[in-house]
């Protein structure tokens, strides 16, 4: 294998990321003796000619007004230090995949490959200092440190493994099935875990395969499931206080609710139930006319009169939001990218077009010593920070801009971190064709490939974060692709392509065993067709994988040329994986073997629905309700103003909000009009 090195710098007064690690390093860490810091960019250009790399480097790598380049080798000052970092194997780098592409469009050749690595050089900073940046800049979930002169990349080959069966899983004892748990990574509680030994020793009568176990750990996941939420209250015991009657009185109209809507049919009391009774009790009342409803339910949506150039058109509006707390808590940039990009992909999979959205975030104080940080936790500025630039460089990448941002400072996230995305998207009711499949209509693999980055991530985000997250959490954090999800927003945009979908799923959480898994009650699904990254894949990982920029879509088998062209038109991968059939069974099959074959039934039950007692305490303070300013118990109105705006949420979030892009592209925008809305070019 030949490969080609060329470092790539930019120059003084163009390299804004030195600049800005210059004075996280000099202010934040307190590294008073720094003096300079350099961001130099290697790659390693494979499997080409020196006239090939000539022109990479030309074209692709370096332009001659912005940046310095050295080729082959590179040597540093006796003042200087400096360490060499890349993403963990898995991680996508997005440097890596705008080069290779890019490779492919110029030369017209797609064997070239291209590894991406990055030193940093600090001049003034001893042994000690540079071991303190180490700790800080080096996330171990995303990136790792290398040798300088090392060549680390590694041609896959393919996985000679065979899936495992659990041997003896049906006759285990609950001790036995606890050590298998540990051993495999398993999410599930006990319980739920016994109720699988029962269902494969007296329904199928063997033992299950390790990706049947994961791939119902997964289902049933709190994260894919709601499980916390699902869970049944059988007793609330309300605490003395001074605000019993209004909690009582609170959940007694909670009671009168559930009587309504349910009569004599008495579901579980629960969380969720909780949440959702009074748009149920407001929908049996009619109050909810113009709400869209389908097996579709990715997002919230509603039928609105849309006036297009004088003419009114029924339009569908979705709204949806979503939270990525653990995986930013963990990997901050890829964290909250992928929070914007899993939101998008859920209203896009209802074919709709995303306009807007915004962002509510929640940190304990960034301006918190790097020295205090809490073992096994990131730093909360690199935390605040890295997340910002990582919402902000999908949404500007894609091209959705976000209205609304707002942090919130409080010492209770450092525990967990809090992010949200939000969203509103809208499309043409007549473009969204809502149909059941029915047996012989195919499912259609359309976007990115299968890598495996995201593996376990639906279980990894039910599981509690602690010291080790931040060393075995790697796989389980995603990447993002926006130019490869805008290409699916271009596709679905398409009436002709939106028409043609029956339904369609995002791959979210559980991947190919979730987002095709869930289109209907009977599969096939044949995991050799899923195109991959590389090598190296084995049939667990093709299942489980959450590689983003996905869909999976339903379409009649007569429609798959046609949708094929127009995907092609939008450069996207499209592939034929699943057929619907008629048994009621998801079947998955890898190398001609059956590694999945579970009933709709059994998985449909989501596990053994937990229990729980539920005790409210009652307020502390007696004026709970009725907080008096400081100013009236004796404090001045001056000493009142002073304190507020020493609070950290009162202090401006400018520079925050201006890392996002706030304009609306060149598009439709739905405005309000008299009750109705009105479709206005921008």
């Amino acid at each position: 294998m030949n490969f080609r090195r060329v470092f790539v710098e930019k120059k003084e007064e163009f390299n804004v990321e030195s600049e800005t690690l210059y004075k996280d390093f000099k202010d934040y860490l307190n590294v008073k003796s720094l003096e300079k810091v350099r961001v130099i960019n290697v790659y390693d250009i494979i499997n080409s000619t020196k006239e090939e790399y000539d022109k990479i480097v030309e074209n692709i790598l370096w332009e001659k007004s912005l940046d310095y380049i050295y080729e082959g080798s590179i040597s540093f000052k006796d003042s200087e230090k400096y360490f060499r970092v890349e993403f963990v194997p898995g991680q996508y780098n997005q440097r890596e995949d705008s080069a290779i592409q890019s490779i492919a469009l110029l030369l017209c050749k797609k064997d070239i490959q291209v590894k991406h690595s990055k030193i940093l050089v600090f001049e003034g900073v001893d042994e000690e200092e540079l071991n303190l940046i180490k700790d800080y800049y080096i996330n171990p979930v995303e990136m790792r440190e290398i040798d300088l002169n090392a060549f680390t990349y590694k041609e896959h080959k393919e996985s000679d493994k065979e899936i495992e069966t659990i041997e003896d899983f049906i006759k285990m004892s609950e001790e036995e099935i606890s050590i298998m748990k540990e051993r495999y990574g398993i999410g599930m509680d006990m319980e739920d875990l016994l109720f699988c030994q029962k269902y494969f020793k007296d329904e199928e009568k063997r033992n299950p395969t390790i990706t049947e176990l994961k791939v119902i750990d997964t289902y049933w996941s709190d994260h894919c499931r709601h499980t916390t939420f699902m869970t049944e209250i059988t007793d609330v015991e309300i605490e003395e206080s001074l605000y019993k009657p209004l909690i009582e009185e609170a959940f007694k109209e909670y009671i009168n609710s559930r009587k309504y809507v349910y009569e004599k049919n008495e579901k579980p009391l629960c969380l969720m139930d909780l949440a959702t009774i009074n748009a149920k009790e407001i929908k049996k009342k009619g109050l909810l006319d113009d709400l869209e409803e389908s097996e579709e339910i990715n997002a919230a949506s509603i039928e609105i009169d849309v006036d297009v150039d004088g003419k009114i058109e029924k339009w569908l509006l979705m709204f949806k939001n979503e939270t990525h707390n653990h995986p930013t808590e963990i990997e901050p940039f890829g964290g909250a990218s992928t929070c914007l990009g899993g939101c998008i992909r859920d209203p896009l999979s209802g074919r709709s077009y995303v306009y807007q959205a915004m962002r509510i975030t929640g940190a304990s104080d960034p301006r918190q010593s790097f020295k205090d940080t809490l073992t096994g936790k990131l730093p909360q500025r690199k935390i605040t920070q890295s997340a910002m630039e990582g919402y902000s460089s999908y949404g500007n990448q894609i091209g959705v801009p976000a209205g609304y941002i707002r942090e919130i400072y409080h010492e209770g996230y450092v525990a967990k971190r809090m992010e949200v995305g939000a969203l509103v998207a809208a499309a043409p009711r007549e473009n969204v064709v809502r149909k059941s499949p029915e047996p012989g209509d195919i499912i259609l693999l359309v976007g990115g490939r299968t890598g495996k980055d995201g593996l376990g991530g639906a279980v990894g985000s039910s599981r509690e974060h602690t010291e080790e997250s931040l060393e075995t959490g790697g796989a389980e954090v995603q990447k993002g692709n926006p130019p490869l999800e805008r290409k699916i927003l271009r596709l679905f945009r398409n009436e002709n392509v939106s028409k043609m979908i029956k339904k369609c799923n995002d791959f979210g959480a559980g991947g190919v065993s979730v987002a095709i898994g869930e289109l209907a009650d009977g599969l096939f699904v044949d995991l050799d067709k899923v195109p991959v990254k590389y090598p190296g894949l084995d049939g667990t990982e093709i299942a489980l994988s959450e590689s983003q920029e996905r869909m999976a879509v339903v379409i009649d088998e007569e429609n798959l040329k046609k949708f094929e062209e127009y995907a092609r038109n939008e450069d996207l991968e499209t592939t034929l994986v699943a057929k619907v059939m008629d048994n009621d069974r998801l079947d998955m099959v890898w190398r001609g073997k059956s590694i999945v074959n579970i009933s709709r039934e059994f998985l449909d039950t989501n596990g053994i629905r937990k229990q729980t007692k539920v005790f409210i305490e009652g307020p502390k303070e007696e004026d709970y309700l009725n907080i008096k300013p400081n100013h009236i118990e004796g404090n001045s109105i001056k000493d009142d103003w002073v304190r507020n705006m020493s609070n950290l949420n009162i202090a401006s979030q400018k520079g925050l909000i201006e890392k996002f892009d706030h304009t609306v592209g060149k598009g439709t925008v739905l405005m309000p009009l008299g009750g109705k809305y009105k479709a206005t070019p921008t």
